[in-house]
């Protein structure tokens, strides 16, 4: 099976400091983001800290960078983003920075040059909101949270 498309990304090392996103493996959607930090930080437990990457960068128009959380980071130091996922809307060229939540009981400690989250560089519609008086049936309808079943 042959890897989905690649593009060129313009980016920009804000601080000599800086590292630039890494692919885990071949396959990998999210690209790992980089503390830059001159000394380790503690985030205390129910605290938010902003972690600079040190990176700026042009993500082409009709994309969006998303910043998700690293899954081992999440599990074992209980840390991830604290919107959950963070968006990098293509006219934006300041420093990435990922908004860090501790959602454990104990302090954190990120690490100069840890990886903090992944970015996901991915395409998306901008939508033309039509007001209408009423919407197709289907077969859902309405029906909200747990509508379509726990299993």
């Amino acid at each position: 099976m042959e890897k989905q498309m690649n593009a060129d990304i313009k980016i920009k090392k804000l601080s000599e400091k800086a590292i630039l996103p890494t692919y885990g493996s071949a396959y990998a959607a999210g690209a790992d983001l980089y503390a830059c930090l001159d000394t380790a930080v503690t985030i205390a437990p129910a605290e938010t800290l902003l972690v600079k990457t040190g990176l700026a960068m042009e993500i082409p128009e009709g994309y969006a960078g998303l910043i998700y959380a690293r899954s081992g980071l999440a599990s074992k130091k209980g840390l991830a983003p604290a919107n959950k996922v963070g968006v990098v809307d293509a006219d934006y060229r300041g420093e990435l920075m990922v908004a860090l939540h501790n959602h454990s009981a104990k302090e954190a400690i990120v690490e100069p040059g840890e990886r903090i989250a992944q970015l996901v560089i991915t395409p998306f519609l901008t939508a033309n909101w039509v007001e209408a008086d009423a919407l197709s049936d289907t077969v859902r309808g309405a029906g909200g949270f747990g509508s379509t079943g726990t299993k």
